[in-house]
Order: structure tokens, then sequence, then C-alpha cells
């Protein structure tokens, strides 16, 4: 699933130098993909000190744990195009990530008495920002 959406100009786009600021954006891109997509975001950042998950949203009855893996290739000059567009942000999901977000959605699922279906979703958002356009891609139950 790839979509394309316009940032907007309110200001986000003057301060992207730091990497906080581009990932707090490629998260609000992501949280506006996954509505159009009809999901229903439930929560954002639920932090424990073993892990965070970034959003945390319902479809069909299934509960969605969506981590979000941003790049902007603005913000790192040492990246060639090619490196920027052959970027496979699945890659960090490797075993030592997937096990600490399991143990975060374990501790989610328990606080929130939550006992439907749930997965692990990843959602990756490539940043043009000279352009203001972001490019979306959902990789479904990555576990």
């Amino acid at each position: 699933m790839l979509a394309c959406f316009y940032l907007s100009s309110a200001g986000k786009t003057e301060r992207m130098g730091k990497n906080k600021d581009i990932g707090n954006t490629g998260e609000n891109i992501a949280a506006k993909f996954l509505e159009v997509k009809g999901y229903t975001v439930i929560e954002r950042n639920y932090l424990k000190k073993w892990g965070e998950l970034d959003i945390i949203a319902r479809k069909n009855g299934v509960v969605h744990f969506v981590e979000v893996k941003t790049i902007s290739r603005e913000t790192h000059t040492y990246v060639t195009r090619e490196m920027f567009e052959s970027y496979n942000p699945a890659e960090n999901m490797h075993k030592d990530k997937i096990a600490r977000l399991h143990r975060a959605i374990q501790s989610y699922l328990g606080e929130r008495r939550v006992t439907e279906d749930w997965q692990l979703d990843l959602l990756t958002v490539r940043l043009f920002i000279k352009d203001k356009k972001a490019e979306c891609k959902i990789i479904e139950n990555v576990l």
C-alpha cells in the first residue's frame, strides 16, 4: 500500500533539521495516512522503559501496533539519491527491536485489557521536504 501526501506549510518544514522533528513529522503523516486508509488511531507514543509504540490503531476489529520509520534525504547530505531510493527501513526491524516492541505490546494489551486480535505493522515514510511531499508504505504483520 503506497500513497503520497503533501506536507503542510504550517512551520514544520522550516525546523526540519533535527531527527526528532523528522520523526514527529513522519508520525503525523503516518497517522493521517492510516486514517485515510480506514484505520482509527487509538493512541500515539505509548512509552515504557523497554520500548515505545508509535501508533496504535484499529481496523476491522484488529488492533494494529504501527512502528513508523521516517527518512529524509535533505537532512542527511551524505546520502546519495541511489542510497535514499534503495533504503529499506524494514532492515531496522531486527530481532532486538521486535523483542522490545513485543514487550511494549504485551504491556499495552495488559494495561488496556485488550482482548482483540492484534498485529505489528511497519509504516515507512519518505520525506521530500523541498517538494513538500511524503511517500508512505505499510508492511503489515511483520512478526
